[in-house]
C-alpha cells in the first residue's frame, strides 16, 4: 500500500524540520547566527491517466488526469540572512557589520573562509585573530605600545600612542560579498567558504558599493525568532503526528484486507 511508504516520508521531512528548529534554538545565542529554514517538494507522481488522454472512441478528452503523489522529501535548508540585533560592548576589537558582506579570515593552510562574527582579539604579536585563532585578512599589525585603537565605518584602522598627538592610521579592514550569499558552504564555528553555488568573492571598501558599515565596539546578534521557532516546532510535532495516524490507518486497511476469508 503506498499510503505507508507515503506517510514515511513525511515523517521523516518532519523530523528534518524539528532538527532544523533545534538548531535555530541551541544556536539562538551564537554571535550572527543566521537562521535555518528547511524547504520541502513532491516527489515524482505515478500518472495512472495522463491530462489530456482520450476518453471515448470520440476522441474526447479528459480535463484532469490521474497523478498519485509518491510523498515529499527535503529540497534544502536556506539561511535567513536578515540583518541580527547589535548589541554594544565596548570592547575595541569586537566589530559588527550593518548590512551585506563578510569578514575574511585565512585558514593554516592559507585559505580564505569568511564570517559575521565579529569577535576579535590581539595575538601577542599584535595580529587580530578570531576566537579559534584564525587571523583576519589584510596583513593588519597593531604595535605594542597602543594606548587606544579606533576603527571607523569605513573600516580605517587608527591608532592612538601616548607621544603622538595626532592618530596613526595602520591600515583598513574589507568586507566581502558574494552574487548568492546562500550559496555558501557552512563549515561551523560561524565560518563559510567560498562554493560553485555563491560565486567568486567580491572585496570592497565598508560603507562603499552595496558593502555595509562596520560598528566597533559591538556584535551581531542570532536573527533566530524564538516564538516562530517554537510554533515550527508545534506544527512538525502536529504534521509528524498525523503522518503516523495515516501510517496506522494504513496497516489497519492491510490488515482487514489480510483478514479476508
Amino acid at each position: 500500500m503506498k499510503a505507508l511508504s507515503i506517510a514515511a516520508t513525511g515523517m521523516d521531512a518532519q523530523q528534518t524540520r524539528v532538527a532544523v528548529i533545534s538548531n535555530n534554538l541551541a544556536n539562538m545565542n551564537t554571535t550572527a547566527y543566521a537562521t535555518r529554514r528547511a524547504e520541502f517538494t513532491d516527489l515524482i507522481y505515478q500518472v495512472n491517466k495522463p491530462s489530456g488522454a482520450s476518453a471515448a472512441a470520440d476522441g474526447s478528452v479528459v480535463p484532469e488526469g490521474v497523478h498519485l503523489g509518491l510523498g515529499v522529501r527535503t529540497a534544502a535548508v536556506s539561511m535567513d540572512l536578515s540583518q541580527g540585533t547589535l548589541i554594544q560592548t565596548s570592547n575595541d576589537l569586537d566589530l559588527a557589520i550593518e548590512g551585506q558582506g563578510y569578514f575574511e579570515l585565512l585558514l593554516p593552510d592559507g585559505r580564505s573562509v569568511y564570517s559575521r562574527a565579529g569577535a576579535f582579539k590581539r595575538t601577542g604579536e599584535g595580529q587580530i585573530v578570531n576566537a579559534d585563532g584564525l587571523q583576519l585578512a589584510g596583513n593588519l599589525t597593531i604595535p605594542q605600545n597602543v594606548q587606544t585603537l579606533t576603527i571607523n565605518s569605513q573600516g580605517e584602522v587608527v591608532a592612538q600612542f601616548a607621544d603622538q598627538p595626532q592618530g596613526q592610521l595602520l591600515g583598513a579592514l574589507n568586507l566581502v560579498t558574494f552574487a548568492n550569499n546562500k550559496g555558501l558552504e557552512p563549515l561551523g564555528s560561524g565560518l563559510f567558504q567560498e562554493s560553485p553555488a555563491s560565486g567568486a568573492p567580491n572585496i570592497g571598501q565598508p560603507g562603499l558599493q552595496g558593502f555595509g558599515t562596520l560598528r566597533q565596539g559591538y556584535l551581531e546578534e542570532s536573527n533566530v525568532d524564538v516564538v516562530s521557532q517554537i510554533a515550527e516546532l508545534i506544527e512538525a510535532q502536529r504534521g509528524y503526528e498525523l503522518n503516523s495516524k495515516v501510517m496506522t490507518a494504513a496497516d489497519q486497511m492491510l490488515g482487514a484486507a489480510t483478514n479476508i476469508r
